[in-house]
């Protein structure tokens, strides 16, 4: 979704499974019908006991993401945007959000006191949200 302008759907499908390494797993994201727009990425644990993930992109990024609960959270930003990701786990379905910011679409506020601080607010760009349904 994208403000002023219609909003679009589209497929997608998130594969995880046991990967060939102990402890890690495919995090497999596919977009559409087919499987053109495939990422194959990889689930690495980085510290459990605090919920610390990396999803491992094979090509020298790795995204860290953090488990709060029933929900996997990351961050990152790209080319002047950050993508703010969440997957939630709802009535035993998966629930998927991106809120995709525009850091060079800054407003800035405040005094930038002890009282009133400065602070930034910035364009969010597009949603994505979805609901995945698991498929056995």
């Amino acid at each position: 979704m994208r403000a002023g302008k219609p909003t679009q759907q589209f497929t997608m499908q998130l594969r995880i499974q046991p990967a060939d390494t102990t402890g890690q797993y495919t995090w497999q994201i596919i977009y559409g019908d087919s499987l053109k727009d495939n990422r194959p990425y990889i689930l690495k644990p980085v510290d459990t006991a605090k919920g610390h993930w990396v999803v491992d992109e094979r090509d020298g990024i790795l995204l860290d993401c953090y488990v709060h609960g029933n929900a996997v959270h990351g961050a990152f930003t790209v080319q002047g945007n950050t993508i703010v990701d969440n997957y939630r786990v709802e009535n035993d379905q998966l629930v998927v959000e991106f809120f995709s910011i525009n850091l060079n679409d800054k407003k800035a506020s405040g005094k930038g006191t002890a009282e009133t601080p400065s602070v930034d607010s910035y364009l969010i760009n597009s949603y994505q949200t979805g609901t995945l349904t698991r498929i056995k």
